[in-house]
């Protein structure tokens, strides 16, 4: 029978532990996706790429239960022979180098699965996190798993927050003295650190969303297809008005010319209840003014008066009909915020409830704690309904409301252009980000962010070769420094970072898990072995 050690930080643990994780990222969003249509066929083919020794939870599991087995064979070896530069017999060399040669044997493992399973045809649309079926259509395979570990690890903080100060008392009294001040000093420190990083994950959170916005519109390619899926499903917009932006980047439907695309929007303006002329740019006025408004007279339009463009009508996709506000540009703009914070809730409620659920069910039985869970998860919600709804609302601004009026003379080529009423939308939406609260922005940021990468990474540059050498560097630099945080300085981590690396390392006992009451100078997942106390030569 096989003997497990008790050991949480052996590395047959933390490979049991690993592989559980990654298998069950792998395939519970597949298997949810085949149960509303189950195919045997299908999933086999899912199972038999994701369980194989190519796989993402064989690869992960490689990369960090074998950075620390190497590591302790490394230890036993010195022991042994002790044979080593003082250097490399630091411990944080050791597993720094270790996780150098197991972050290459995994992301080598996760690419020769990728190019055999490339050759397939993907039999089901089912989303994996890592190991997707649109694979066979990207540049690089791995890519967005390689920038959302160097993202983790360009967030990792060398520094230590606490204040260490080697101080001696002659009395107990000014011992205690002495600990309160340090206890405060660090106090102070962490929370001008804390603002400051807050400030800092909004301001990423919001240019990253900028980046990403911009290319959901004219570059989707660029994008994780699922995360092209979810942006479309919250945004509501029609896919033949979203052609009709792209066409107009590049001149090939436009109000200052005919074109072969001129009829683009004639069926979408008819199924909304309005002429087709609506949807015609050879029909509708270019620019503003007085000019405009004969033209808009022969076509029954009375919401645009000395404007030009398609009518915000079309813009606004419906919403409102029901109530007779689908002239309405704020009305538009709030409900489609308010439909949107109804599928947000249903998002955020499990990701706020899940982790108390897994780790304190019992104090899902207090009242007050409920209460603060629900108050989180619809300031969250609250979040995505404005992300949604100040995107459109500057939209329409730009457009119909005010700068499009402030300049007639401009044509609406540009107010409809990714310089007009596109990019107001994109920057203003991420500003939503200071509407969640401080301490899950940083989360927020470094979930976007890697998104945002991707998208200014040219799609021929990333079909070099040469781009395949710089991923693979990016991926076994970026795993290695992560690996190497969580067994020595897991207080320079935090966030989802910290929570799985210490999960992976130390296990479910690990003080990050534990509720301990420490001192705040303390961090709660100790570093390394606190620093005896040293009295002075004086006192000796």
């Amino acid at each position: 029978m096989l003997d497990i050690p008790d050991d949480p930080s052996h590395p047959v643990q933390i490979a049991l532990r690993t592989y559980s994780l990654a298998a069950s990222l792998s395939l519970a969003p597949a298997v949810i996706s085949l149960a509303s249509s189950p195919s045997w066929p299908a999933l086999k083919r899912i199972l038999a790429r994701e369980l194989s020794l190519t796989g993402f939870p064989f690869a992960a599991t490689l990369a960090v239960s074998g950075c620390y087995a190497l590591q302790r064979l490394w230890v036993k070896l010195q022991t042994t022979h002790g044979h080593l530069s003082p250097r490399l017999r630091r411990d944080v060399y050791k597993t720094f180098l270790s996780a150098l040669l197991s972050s290459g044997i995994s992301i080598w493992l996760l690419q020769v699965g990728a190019r055999r399973w490339r050759r397939r045809v993907p039999s089901t649309a089912a989303s994996i996190p890592y190991t997707p079926p649109d694979l066979y259509t990207r540049p690089s395979p791995t890519l967005d798993l390689t920038l959302l570990l160097l993202v983790r690890a360009i967030d990792f903080d060398p520094e230590d927050s606490s204040i260490h100060l080697d101080l001696s008392a002659s009395s107990i009294s000014e011992e205690a003295l002495m600990r309160k001040l340090r206890a405060e000093k660090a106090r102070r420190v962490n929370l001008r650190r804390k603002i400051l990083t807050s400030r800092v994950d909004a301001i990423v959170f919001w240019l990253s969303c900028y980046k990403i916005m911009m290319s959901w519109f004219y570059a989707p390619q660029r994008l994780p297809s699922s995360y092209v899926k979810w942006i479309g499903a919250l945004a509501g917009l029609d896919k033949r008005l979203l052609e009709a932006l792209r066409l107009l980047r590049v001149g090939k439907w436009s109000y200052t010319k005919t074109t072969d695309h001129a009829s683009l929007l004639h069926a979408y303006s008819s199924e909304l209840g309005f002429p087709s002329s609506w949807g015609d740019p050879t029909f509708v006025p270019a620019f503003g003014g007085s000019s405009a408004n004969h033209i808009w007279k022969q076509l029954g339009v009375t919401t645009r008066p000395n404007l030009g463009g398609i009518p915000c009508e079309l813009v606004h996709n419906g919403y409102g009909r029901r109530f007779d506000l689908q002239h309405s540009c704020t009305a538009n703009a709030g409900l489609r915020g308010l439909t949107a914070f109804f599928k947000a809730i249903t998002i955020y409620l499990p990701v706020h409830f899940l982790p108390v659920l897994l780790t304190k069910p019992q104090s899902l039985l207090r009242p007050d704690k409920v209460l603060r869970l629900l108050l989180s998860a619809s300031r969250s919600a609250t979040f995505l309904s404005a992300f949604i709804a100040s995107f459109y609302y500057a939209v329409c601004f730009t457009r119909t409301l005010a700068l499009a009026r402030l300049f007639p003379f401009i044509s609406h080529n540009f107010w409809d252009s990714p310089y007009g009423c596109i990019l107001a939308g994109s920057l203003l939406c991420g500003g939503s980000i200071f509407i969640e609260h401080g301490s899950r922005r940083g989360e927020m940021a470094l979930y976007v962010l890697p998104r945002a990468l991707r998208a200014f990474l040219s799609d021929r540059w990333l079909r070099n070769r040469s781009s395949r050498i710089a991923e693979r560097i990016t991926f076994i630099f970026s795993l290695a420094t992560l690996l190497t945080a969580a067994a020595h300085r897991p207080d320079t981590l935090r966030g989802l970072t910290r929570w799985t690396l210490t999960f992976f390392v130390n296990g479910p006992n690990a003080g990050f898990w534990k509720k301990r009451k420490l001192e705040p100078s303390i961090p709660p997942t100790p570093a390394y072995t606190p620093r005896p106390h040293q009295p002075s030569s004086s006192n000796s």
